[in-house]
């Protein structure tokens, strides 16, 4: 009989390179091009913002989860202050969310082998997604490994980026789009070349961007040292934030004019090409091509441990709580690498539309999650002042802060309610809200 408990083996160096490589993912590799197009330099504004949002979540689930140690993840949390039913949704949510996440990952992948060879996305993307597979049906400690290296290699990216961009900056070199310069920013239309309705609407997008960085959390029943090794992973999210963030987006767009830029390629590999170092230029393809096996990687190790947690709990079938010799939720994986598979799927019958269908639902449930978080920190602080008397990691600004992501997020979906390209998606996404609703009403 498989043991039933996962093993602590992932150490502060795996947890801390988790951290950045949830802030540092497709969202801003691929996706960036899309909201550089919709709102051009006034996208640092919006990195900045929901940046700052990010933080404020992330510090209030590092409160919660270090409040009791009975908890393993934030579906425990949502359990604990909302009750089972609100963990039931809120748990198969996030599920949802990282499959959502995966799928647009297994769909970049096939965008991004296309540099190379002239293949269709969905065949990159299968291969890519049974080499994971093997991986994660080994050991946590190999999740943590690979993890690591795949955001050693985007932290390493974003540096020379930044320090190429210095250099090109301080010696004035000329590009086919003109000489690198940091007027670039405001020389092509101003700030916001679209107007504040440019700027609002490329939230959504932004938003995507940062989703996985809760991932810290879904690690803590696998830390070694949850105590010390949380806290420091999420009080250097803000740095983090300012350098990959808001420095790389700065660094691109002094290097190219945004008008330069297109929602259709990685801004990245497209600033490469410009400087004409082309060889750099497919370097940095390869790196993004890593992102995103890295955030599927995380989105498989993500969606196996929450169907753990909810069968743990009796949310989900009993087989997903089974391990495997390795100590690592075998069914679970499997389970979630099939659905992933869709994504494949999606990329061959509509290529063009299927990384903003994905990343659009991904980013309305993770608002959902992200609220659920706010929420019941605000009912710990009302309800159990005993334990926050306690806490050696309390979150700033509370509630006052809750209540203003809270209501950034209702802004974000009504801005989303009337962009065409983001309606369809935020209509039908309330049908999974209600279709759990029922299938936990009849479970009961």
């Amino acid at each position: 009989m498989a043991q039933q408990e996962l093993k602590r083996d992932l150490a502060n160096r795996h947890v801390q390179l988790i951290a950045i490589g949830g802030t540092i993912g497709t969202g801003l590799f691929l996706g960036s091009g899309k909201a550089i197009q919709l709102a051009g330099p006034s996208i640092i504004f919006a990195y900045l913002i929901v940046g700052i949002a990010v933080f404020f979540i992330m510090r209030a689930l590092g409160e919660l989860l270090l409040s009791k140690a009975g908890y393993q993840s934030f579906t425990d949390i949502a359990e604990d202050y909302l009750g089972p039913r609100a963990a039931f949704i809120t748990g198969w949510t996030y599920w949802f969310c990282w499959i959502m996440i995966a799928m647009a990952d297994i769909i970049a992948v096939g965008v991004y082998v296309r540099y190379w060879f002239d293949i269709p996305q969905w065949i990159p993307a299968i291969i890519c997604l049974m080499i994971l597979l093997g991986f994660n049906l080994l050991t946590v400690k190999l999740f943590g490994e690979l993890e690591f290296w795949f955001a050693l290699i985007k932290v390493i990216t974003i540096l020379f980026l930044i320090g190429v961009g210095v250099v090109l900056l301080v010696i004035g070199f000329k590009t086919d789009a003109g000489t690198v310069t940091i007027s670039n920013l405001w020389e092509h239309g101003g700030f916001f070349p679209n107007g504040i309705s440019g700027f609002f609407l490329s939230f959504q997008m932004v938003l995507f961007a940062f989703v996985g960085v809760e991932l810290v959390g879904v690690t803590a029943a696998e830390t070694a040292n949850p105590k010390k090794n949380i806290p420091s992973a999420i009080n250097k999210i803000p740095l983090r934030i300012l350098f990959f963030y808001v420095g790389s987006i700065i660094i691109l767009l002094c290097i190219n004019p945004w008008t330069e830029l297109n929602g259709t390629e990685s801004p990245f590999v497209k600033t490469f090409s410009l400087v004409g170092i082309p060889i750099a230029a497919g370097i940095i393809n390869f790196v993004v091509l890593t992102s995103a096996a890295s955030a599927c990687n995380s989105g498989l190790f993500s969606t196996s441990r929450i169907l753990f947690n909810l069968s743990k709990s009796e949310q989900a079938p009993t087989n997903f709580k089974k391990l495997n010799k390795n100590h690592v939720p075998s069914h679970a994986l499997l389970v979630s690498t099939i659905v992933v598979s869709i994504g494949a799927l999606l990329s061959k019958l509509i290529p063009e539309q299927a990384f903003g269908i994905v990343s659009t639902i991904s980013a309305i449930c993770f608002m959902w999650v992200w609220g659920v978080i706010l929420i019941c920190h605000i009912i710990y602080k009302k309800t159990r002042p005993e334990l926050q008397a306690k806490s050696t990691f309390k979150a700033p600004f509370t509630p006052f802060i809750n209540y203003a992501v809270l209501a950034l997020f209702g802004l974000i979906l009504i801005i989303m309610l009337f962009a065409s390209e983001t309606r369809v998606a935020l209509l039908l996404t309330p049908l999974w809200f209600v279709l759990l609703y029922v299938i936990d009403y009849f479970k009961k």
